[in-house]
């Protein structure tokens, strides 16, 4: 239970924080508790304006940040770790610690919410929003400038375009309407789970993938162990379709970075390797 004195103190500085917010004024500790925050907050955030990231953006499996993320404290997304590191602006995810962030809110502490990019728009987006809530927003077109010129460079490909699969633990692809599937389109590539009615994603059976012959199949790393989930990434029929295979983590394309243009270059280089296939 929430004892009196704190929750009078969490009355006066809520009022403090409505007052800076008013004024316009940048907030000045900054704590993100949600991976892809972590990551687009540390590439935008003033000198010192940052004050913890999750520790998610210390796990190399998941974050492309890692050796920056050693630089700040990590948190658990636990509201009380949260509240002492006195924020003036927490960053959550759409689907971070709802609990952590509704008792946030009730101490008058604000939370500046980002949803999942799903497409290279939201990518974009994603780092103007940013830029607004950390009063970086001229560091915010500046890497916005960088990430369409990008994007540019790498071109956008002609023609009808290879058949492409993303296939995942337990048989999972996440489909064309998410961040992965709008990089393979930007790619040059037709995403079989649109073909296939999972344009949302869904469990696609190693059967129907095997008789669809894409010609490319994207994968993830598997990790060290054993698991029954990651099984079907190595099955011998999987193994002798004869598309072409590329490997891309999760944390390539998980979270709406400028460093996904990487992502589409790696996807468009494949989509030419094929062209060139005998």
């Amino acid at each position: 239970m929430i004892s009196r004195a704190l929750c009078v103190f969490a009355v006066l500085a809520a009022s403090s924080l409505a007052n800076a917010w008013a004024q316009g004024a940048a907030p000045q500790r900054v704590v993100s508790i949600n991976l892809c925050t972590d990551q687009l907050a540390m590439l935008l955030a003033a000198p010192g304006q940052l004050v913890s990231v999750s520790h998610l953006a210390r796990d190399p499996r998941s974050s492309v940040m890692v050796d920056a993320a050693m630089a700040y404290p990590a948190n658990r997304a636990l509201a009380e770790e949260v509240y002492l590191l006195k924020p003036d602006l927490v960053l959550a995810g759409t689907f971070t610690a709802r609990a952590t962030v509704s008792m946030l809110e009730r101490l008058g502490i604000p939370v500046a919410t980002f949803p999942p990019a799903s497409s290279l728009a939201d990518v974009r987006q994603g780092m103007v929003d940013m830029g607004r809530a950390l009063g970086r927003e001229d560091q915010a077109a500046a890497m916005v400038a960088r990430f369409d010129a990008g994007l540019a460079q790498v071109g956008l490909p002609g023609g009808a375009g290879p058949t492409a699969a993303t296939y995942a633990a337990n048989g999972y692809t996440p489909g064309a309407n998410s961040l992965s599937g709008d990089i393979i389109k930007a790619a040059g590539f037709r995403h079989l789970a649109t073909e296939l009615g999972l344009s949302h994603g869904g469990f696609l059976p190693l059967e129907a993938l095997i008789l669809s012959a894409p010609d490319l199949v994207v994968v993830g790393e598997t990790y060290p162990g054993n698991s029954r989930a990651e099984e079907i990434l190595s099955h011998p029929a999987l193994t002798q379709l004869r598309g072409g295979r590329e490997t891309l983590e999760d944390r390539d394309w998980v979270c709406g970075l400028p460093g996904v243009v990487d992502a589409v270059t790696r996807m468009r280089a494949a989509r030419e390797a094929l062209g060139a296939a005998p």
